[in-house]
């Protein structure tokens, strides 16, 4: 009878795992889908000040046509260059909150 306890309790204890893992998976979707409509609603306002040139420059299909030597190189290079443009809107918006504030 002993063995046949052990099996029935390893079963429930994994009923119970999964259930867990079903409501934190759903959880966590819901904290995803949250982060992306926030995500997308604050990136439009940085995509619309961001240059045409730069927006073609860092398509991936510019990047997967350099030879595969060059790609990583690319791959910084345009997330520097991302990452500088987005520095430097932030910086406009916070002169633009500075002066309004004054």
């Amino acid at each position: 009878m002993q063995m046949k306890h052990l099996i029935i309790f390893a079963l429930v204890g994994m009923v119970g795992l999964l259930g867990f893992n079903l409501i934190n998976g759903s959880q966590r979707d819901k904290n995803r889908e949250a982060l992306v409509s926030s995500a997308a609603s604050g990136q439009s306002s940085i995509n619309a000040e961001i240059p045409e040139t730069h927006i073609e420059a860092s398509s991936s299909d510019a990047i997967t046509s350099k030879p595969l030597g060059e790609q990583p190189k690319a791959i910084l290079d345009s997330a520097t260059t991302q990452i500088d443009q987005a520095q430097q809107v932030e910086q406009k918006n916070l002169e633009e909150m500075d002066n309004t504030a004054q």
